[in-house]
């Protein structure tokens, strides 16, 4: 006879949770499933649900910041600073060992604090969570990064508000989508994994064509 799981104690276990470094049955890994348990992202059976994994229907009265408008046309133009936010908020996130629900407080911090520049305020909206707050530090410092290149390679000193603001709101859409609703969920970074993958020879990529 099988052992019993590990988490309930009662039914057979059926296969080996890397989360919880034991074996456990399908129905716990079912429910448990980064609810309780911090999945790998390398192990298999997440792997197999998340090819199973069907979000809630989204519209545009769904999203948060709805009256900004943020089309294909537009993000196509920006694709270049598109890859480059991208990439520096799947690293800040890997960095951080945060979930989805981490990267969406950070995304909405940055973006209230970008949408009261264009009032012509400046104020900071940092988030209390410390890992969204690590996220959004690994943000700012890679515009930072860009903002000096910029200046370096064309002598312009910095790069609209309203490009960053409107890539920005195009991400927080886009983790919105892809979040499964699980508290430890991680089905945004590994759609940010798995589709923008880490590219070294980008930094060396004049800063003039990421924000042209």
């Amino acid at each position: 006879m099988k052992n019993p799981c590990k988490l309930c104690g009662k039914r057979p276990a059926r296969r080996h949770c890397p989360g919880v470094s034991g074996d456990i049955c399908a129905v716990c890994c079912g429910t448990e499933r980064e609810n309780t348990i911090d999945c790998p992202l390398s192990c298999e059976f997440l792997q197999q649900a998340r090819a199973h994994e069907h979000a809630a229907p989204i519209t545009l009265e769904d999203f948060p910041n709805k009256d900004i408008q943020v089309s294909q046309e537009f993000v196509e133009e920006r694709e270049s600073l598109l890859m480059w936010l991208t990439l520096a908020l799947k690293r800040g996130m890997e960095a951080q060992q945060a979930v989805d629900g981490d990267a969406r407080e950070a995304l909405d911090a940055l973006i209230r604090t970008y949408r009261t520049r264009e009032s012509g305020l400046i104020y900071e909206t940092k988030p209390q969570n410390p890992f969204a707050a690590g996220i959004q530090e690994s943000l700012q410092a890679s515009i930072e990064d860009l903002t000096q290149r910029l200046a370096k390679d064309t002598g312009l000193q910095t790069i609209r508000d309203t490009d960053l603001l409107g890539i920005l709101i195009f991400l927080q859409r886009m983790e919105i989508q892809r979040n499964n609703g699980r508290r430890r969920g991680r089905a945004f970074l590994d759609f940010l994994r798995q589709t923008f993958p880490d590219q070294p020879a980008a930094s060396d990529e004049p800063a003039a064509t990421i924000v042209s």
